[in-house]
């Protein structure tokens, strides 16, 4: 069976669908945090299927898949340390009720 970029194009795509989904429907605060990580995960499937199948992306895509693994990391570490405050504070994992932070 002979593999193309489209299929792994769609599969990145429907990923991504799936993360936007998730970040707009969910309001727990960690499901949206899984979202996003779902997101960019969904982008580094298509910069590793474009560096391997574009010969010029063949040495830049995995240094930028390794770059963008590195921003995901550091992102869901700061993320997740501000949702545990604000659950230390609030009780709720819930996003709609940060706004009476503001109060």
């Amino acid at each position: 069976m002979t593999q193309s970029l489209d299929a792994y194009l769609i599969l990145a795509s429907l990923l991504f669908t799936i993360g936007t989904f998730g970040f707009l429907a969910r309001r727990n605060a960690i499901a949206m945090l899984m979202s996003i990580e779902l997101m960019l995960n969904a982008v580094n499937l298509a910069i590793v299927a474009f560096g391997a199948y574009v010969p010029t992306l063949a040495e830049d895509g995995a240094l930028i898949a390794l770059f963008v693994m590195a921003v995901a990391a550091a992102e869901a570490t700061v993320g997740l340390a501000i949702i545990i405050a604000i659950y230390r504070n609030r009780r709720t994992p819930l996003v709609d009720e940060y706004a009476s932070m503001r109060e």
